[in-house]
């Protein structure tokens, strides 16, 4: 961003135009927040907090001094790991773990509350990688067997440019096979089953042997979930294991379900629970046209409206998210299923500044402070139900936003801060901003029980990252007894 960037002044802010403009006119309406308000507010944020975010900054650099200057008075492989511990200690590096921690965080949704899952990581500057992360929810388990190697392309198996029927044959093998090992009959298999119908609220399985029709049902009754169509002639079977879902889909007029004995053209899997749309590592925003083309993506995300024309081959067709999925349930009471991933927005670290928005004199923001305020005002087209065609990420009313790269209870306590500080200026009620530590950096790792503590009522997950210790990081080589120390607590 150049000096001659257009700049809008407001309460002590420096904003650049473009991002002023998209705040004004595409995230305030509709939220209830007034445009003086927000502006002020904001303002009055950046005055109380970016000193803070400078001043644990700060305490890096000392921090990182006096163990350089221990290192050289003591150089080589550390002899005494009881007095390096101490010294450790004795300049804040390390801190007393509390005796007892306990996250006392309400209002989780059941991705994170409930159910273990897979999670995805995208850039939010790319709408069409955000759309298929969110949309991974839910995946066709035909196509990705059909199109990866966990098929042999063997004995006449290769993907081609068109249809194979030979390896089409051996994807709906493993498929009957897949549904035999976690969805097994009290008798016979899925591979021999002519069709699926609902009596009473159960599943029953026919088969055809010998000129007579028998039946049979699950062997976990409580396995099967719902359906959709009718009950004689189903066009879904929804079941779940460990609780993740599978829906057997049925569809006689495709070419795949005409040929199949059971009319199945395709088993859709759940997959991806939730995923991280992320402002940090692997996005390069550096200026206020960035700032501006992430916020504005995922302003389209919570409301529903983000598209993406595709082009593959000769087909075009427009990408957006998904719609819930809707059941009749095995009780015959209607049954919905989130048909998106759990979306958190992830922040850049206290480190970073950006010259989108200047204060004082002439400083860039800390981007955190920015993405905090921005991104959660975002949140709020979300929590009053903006969403189009009823499309909510949250529906216990949380905003989660994963902060990286913070070292030690004090800048997780600062983040917890920050974000009050937010929920205050958008009238939202306290801890409605949900907080994912990444445990990535050693001093967060070895005070990891201080850290749970300083953001006790938030703390929605604790991930490890890629535990790259890349960065900002401070150094110190006593990485591994360290380590396992943390890992014990």
């Amino acid at each position: 961003m150049t000096e001659h960037t257009p700049r809008t002044t407001t309460f002590g802010l420096q904003v650049a135009t473009e991002l002023h403009q998209f705040i004004e006119q595409e995230v305030l309406p509709g939220t209830g927040i007034a445009s003086e308000a927000f502006w002020k507010g904001f303002g009055e944020i950046v005055q109380d907090l970016a000193p803070k975010n400078a001043a644990l900054l700060a305490e890096r650099d000392a921090l990182q001094k006096k163990m350089d200057d221990w290192h050289r008075a003591h150089p080589g492989p550390i002899a005494d790991m009881a007095a390096y511990k101490a010294f450790l200690t004795d300049i804040g590096y390390l801190v007393e773990a509390p005796a007892d921690v306990k996250a006392t965080t309400s209002q989780v949704d059941d991705e994170l509350a409930l159910q273990a899952g897979p999670q995805l990581v995208v850039p939010i500057l790319n709408a069409r990688y955000a759309l298929n992360a969110a949309n991974a929810r839910w995946g066709s388990l035909y196509d990705a067997l059909y199109g990866t190697d966990v098929i042999s392309e063997e004995d006449g198996a290769q993907r081609t440019d068109g249809y194979n029927p030979v390896r089409g044959a051996k994807v709906i093998e493993f498929a009957r096979a897949f549904l035999d090992e976690h969805f097994p009959l009290e008798s016979g298999s899925h591979k021999n089953a002519t069709g699926y119908r609902i009596e009473s609220g159960s599943l029953v399985v026919s088969f055809a042997e010998r000129g007579r029709t028998t039946t049979t049902g699950l062997q976990q009754a409580g396995q099967f979930r719902g359906y959709q169509g009718s009950q004689a002639t189903p066009t879904a079977i929804l079941l779940q294991h460990h609780g993740i879902h599978a829906d057997i889909q049925i569809n006689r007029d495709t070419p795949i379900g005409r040929n199949d004995a059971a009319g199945i053209c395709d088993v859709v899997l759940e997959a991806a629970l939730s995923t991280i749309l992320d402002l940090e590592d692997s996005v390069a925003a550096v200026d206020a046209a960035d700032k501006t083309l992430g916020y504005r993506n995922w302003l389209g995300i919570v409301k529903g409206t983000l598209t993406e024309e595709v082009h593959k081959g000769s087909q075009t067709f427009v990408r957006r998210l998904n719609a819930d999925r809707h059941y009749t349930g095995a009780n015959n009471l209607p049954l919905t299923l989130h048909g998106r991933s759990l979306l958190f927005l992830r922040n850049v670290g206290h480190l970073m500044t950006n010259p989108a928005i200047l204060f004082g004199n002439n400083q860039q923001i800390p981007e955190g402070i920015m993405d905090a305020v921005i991104t959660t005002t975002i949140a709020l087209h979300d929590l009053q139900g903006h969403g189009a065609n009823g499309i909510r990420n949250s529906r216990q009313g949380s905003v989660y936003i994963v902060k990286p790269k913070m070292h030690g209870p004090q800048e997780v306590a600062f983040a917890a801060e920050l974000f009050g500080r937010v929920e205050k200026l958008l009238g939202l009620k306290q801890a409605t901003v949900k907080l994912g530590i990444m445990d990535e950096e050693r001093r967060t790792s070895v005070n990891l029980k201080a850290c749970i503590a300083a953001a006790a009522n938030r703390v929605a997950f604790i991930n490890t990252g890629f535990l790259d210790r890349t960065g900002d990081e401070m150094h110190t080589p006593a990485r591994s007894k360290l380590h396992k120390s943390a890992r014990a607590v």
